[in-house]
């Protein structure tokens, strides 16, 4: 196995709380390293923001997720302790994890027909790296 380099690009968020489809960069920095066949590894660095892979053909399944859990993980609760005021979005990003692992073969990412990798933002609007490490087989 060699060792390639870990790659790293910025995601500007825009709303409180947000799914973005992360999917191409994931891929360029698959393609930027050369590796045809192994795994790639796309994690952010962050305590309220995480990663997921989901359906990317229908817009309204990022708004259900959201939505979803809002309602499950309230933003404002009286049981709350965490003093910065963001005890919801550490507790989201908990849910669905710093980290995903999606195979790469022939030079491509192996996603479903309607899969994409998404930054999920708790916290926003602020910028957030995400960190890609390909692993060549």
């Amino acid at each position: 196995m060699a060792n390639h380099p870990v790659r790293q690009f910025q995601v500007r968020t825009h709303a409180t709380s947000e799914m973005l489809d992360i999917t191409e960069q994931i891929e360029q920095a698959a393609a930027d390293s050369g590796v045809t066949n192994g795994y790639v590894i796309a994690f952010v660095a962050h305590t309220t923001a995480a990663v997921t892979i989901n359906e990317n053909a229908d817009p309204d399944v990022k708004h259900d997720m959201l939505t979803k859990l809002e309602a499950l993980v309230p933003r404002h609760e009286t049981y709350y302790r965490h003093a910065e005021g963001n005890s919801d979005s550490h507790v989201k990003a908990s849910m669905f994890g710093q980290s995903v692992t999606v195979l790469l073969e022939r030079g491509r990412l192996l996603l479903g027909q309607w899969q994409g990798v998404y930054l999920c933002e708790f916290d926003g609007p602020r910028p957030r790296s995400v960190l890609v490490k390909v692993v060549e087989t």
